[in-house]
């Protein structure tokens, strides 16, 4: 895999492959091509040079079929700040056909105690765990993770890596 910006190779003759079940973590400095390389993979990017495949498909035409298999937390949630947690993820649910159920994911990433409180109002690790939440609502296959720690405190963080843990117990890569 290769994306170049400008003269500049971010991403130089990436080769990877992910089994089922398997977690991988892409790490190195600021501007080393992690977002990049995660772009590609959801599609968001083209690729200058390289094939990505995700589920056997590629993720720029993979459509809609593709996308509801994958799950994808980003750097920052984009979220509505008036909107709350709760009505967050039955949003989001809505867009699948057999979604987890939202109280079931609320009380898994640690919310429940706070799934009226408006987004605006919710700490950073609030934040992030309502994004971590989105991308599991959909059940995916295959589940991208932009620093899914950033901003958590060591308890929080301590959480997710074990939520992350169990996830790759039921077979999600």
């Amino acid at each position: 895999l290769v994306k170049r910006y400008g003269g500049r190779a971010v991403v130089d003759g990436l080769d990877l492959t992910v089994e089922r079940g398997e977690i991988v973590a892409l790490l190195g400095p600021n501007g080393a091509g992690k977002t990049t390389t995660a772009e590609i993979i959801e599609g968001y990017r083209p690729a200058d040079a390289g094939t990505v495949r995700v589920l056997g498909q590629d993720p720029r035409t993979g459509g809609r079929a593709l996308r509801s298999r994958v799950g994808v937390m980003l750097q920052s949630g984009g979220f509505d700040m008036r909107a709350r947690p709760a009505e967050t993820i039955r949003q989001y649910a809505r867009f699948h056909d057999q979604p987890r159920d939202p109280d079931e994911l609320l009380e898994l990433v640690g919310l429940a105690t706070v799934a009226s409180t408006p987004y605006r109002r919710l700490s950073g690790g609030e934040r992030q765990r309502l994004s971590l939440a989105v991308a599991l609502v959909g059940r995916p296959e295959v589940l991208l993770l932009d620093e899914p720690t950033a901003g958590m405190d060591p308890e929080a963080r301590a959480v997710t890596r074990e939520l992350v843990t169990g996830l790759r117990g039921e077979g999600i890569a």
